[in-house]
């Protein structure tokens, strides 16, 4: 058996999303291939590797409990039996035939740029397992699901968790000016996690603040110009850091960058968007004298 899902950005609606706002996400064109195979064994033989085919992780696991037998890192182990176990209790038939297997995963991207590792193998454990996805990354998860969402999307997904409603929506977006748009890397891995907290204890107005980015995120969709775009990703930087108290990444690293520059998702790392209205010698440039020498193109990067 072999799977597919797709990595991740959210272009618009980060914390905000948990509240309930209208938010955008960005499928990436690299994502997460999982390969099944039966085995004799009684248990299952894990194995993930990186883009480069090198394993970075490996396990043991048994069919009883979903313990690790033999691991090379605990707490990522303990993470896949967290997912296995919340399978189970949405699909009783999964893994109930005592069959071994030996799984196989293989990211496309590093790691450390936070593209959905974690998001897009509950995806993918969802298919193996015959479960809804989202259902399966609630019992797992404290997020908005939108990752999920984005991890078997076709193109860019308007998404909603609301306490009245969770959905997601395909949608037609195709800036014109998508040549002048950046993904740069930051260099260090955020914790989503830790990202939440800090957002649940700093934000001030929760539904002021969701009604601005839902705003944006509805105007952003239809956006004609470079210009007019840059103005919706300063007010959404604008209003995120008006109502938490966090500083703009801007502001923090790139205050003398001639274009807009927006974080996406957790604020503080992975990956930002990066507008340029220069060629794209000049913008690469420009953060390769900043250390940062990860920076894709729109084509590059998104589905």
């Amino acid at each position: 058996m072999k799977f597919y899902g797709h990595g991740k950005l959210l272009l618009t609606g980060e914390y905000a999303v948990l509240d309930g706002a209208k938010a955008l996400g960005l499928p990436t064109k690299l994502g997460q291939k999982m390969t099944i195979k039966r085995t004799t064994s009684s248990d299952l033989i894990w194995e993930s590797l990186d883009p480069k085919g090198k394993a970075w992780f490996s396990s043991t696991i048994s069919l009883f409990d979903f313990s690790a037998v033999t691991t090379t890192d605990q707490t990522t182990s303990d993470y896949i039996q967290k997912i296995l176990k919340n399978a189970v209790r949405l699909n009783s038939e999964f893994l109930s035939q005592w069959n071994g297997f030996k799984i196989e995963t293989q990211l496309e991207f590093p790691i450390d740029w936070g593209l959905g590792s974690s998001s897009s193998l509950i995806y993918l454990i969802s298919e193996w397992a015959e479960v809804n996805p989202l259902l399966l990354y609630f019992k797992s998860e404290d997020g908005s699901g939108y990752d999920v969402a984005c991890a078997f999307a076709d193109g860019p997904v308007e998404y909603i968790n609301s306490t009245d409603e969770v959905s997601y929506t395909e949608v037609d977006f195709n800036p014109k000016f998508k040549e002048n748009l950046y993904f740069v890397h930051l260099g260090k891995k955020q914790d989503s996690a830790q990202g939440i907290k800090d957002y649940l204890k700093a934000v001030k107005n929760k539904s002021s603040l969701v009604k601005t980015i839902t705003k944006i995120t509805e105007d952003i969709r239809s956006v004609a110009t470079l210009s007019e775009f840059d103005s919706l990703l300063n007010k959404h930087e604008d209003a995120i850091a008006n109502h938490t108290g966090f500083q703009k990444v801007k502001d923090h690293l790139f205050s003398d960058y001639w274009g807009a520059v927006k974080s996406l998702g957790a604020w503080g790392g992975d990956f930002v968007i990066a507008t340029s209205n220069k060629g794209p010698e000049q913008t690469i440039e420009y953060f390769a004298g900043k250390g940062l020498k990860t920076v894709l193109s729109y084509k590059e990067m998104i589905l």
